[in-house]
């Protein structure tokens, strides 16, 4: 049986971003478990934890903690941080991409929720849309089946990097 060693996709983040996100992780896997602990430690104490809703929130918050500390961790691990993509019009992550889908002229960043890119939306890489345009260049036309079954068709007008 062969095994692959394939790590998983990186994401693209602004410097900012990997700070921001860091930080989190660090205030999560520190003094944020050490606060939900002390939480489910006091409502242990209440009594009958069957009928203890006190105790099952806190470990409900406990359970959402610990998956945000590993999506966080396995995100900074794998990130491409503040390389800004050439400016070479081909589409990739960490690119401004404005594309004509469907009919509609759209501009979106190509990367990571994370990066908090204001009031420009945000499409990963990994979408059927992602997937469709990664490597396309300007003028390229491409289609990709989206969720609801539909062909979708996109033109590319422009992609330059994301400057934050």
């Amino acid at each position: 049986m062969a095994t692959t060693n394939s790590a998983p996709p990186s994401a693209w983040l602004t410097q900012e971003a990997f700070d921001r996100l860091q930080a989190e992780l660090i205030q999560m896997s520190g003094p944020g478990r050490a606060e939900i602990v002390s939480k489910i430690e006091q409502a242990r104490q209440e009594g009958d934890l069957k009928e203890n809703g006190g105790y099952h929130a806190a470990k409900d918050e406990q359970g959402k903690i610990e998956a945000r500390i590993r999506q966080l961790s396995e995100m900074l691990r794998y990130a491409r941080v503040g390389e800004a993509p050439a400016d070479d019009g081909i589409v990739e992550q960490g690119m401004v991409v404005v594309a004509t889908i469907a009919g509609d002229e759209t501009t979106f960043l190509l990367g990571s929720r994370e990066v908090g890119a204001g009031d420009l939306d945000v499409f990963s890489e990994r979408s059927a849309l992602g997937e469709a345009i990664m490597g396309s260049k300007v003028g390229d036309k491409v289609s990709y089946l989206a969720p609801n079954g539909k062909n979708i068709d996109v033109e590319i007008l422009s992609a330059k990097p994301y400057k934050g």
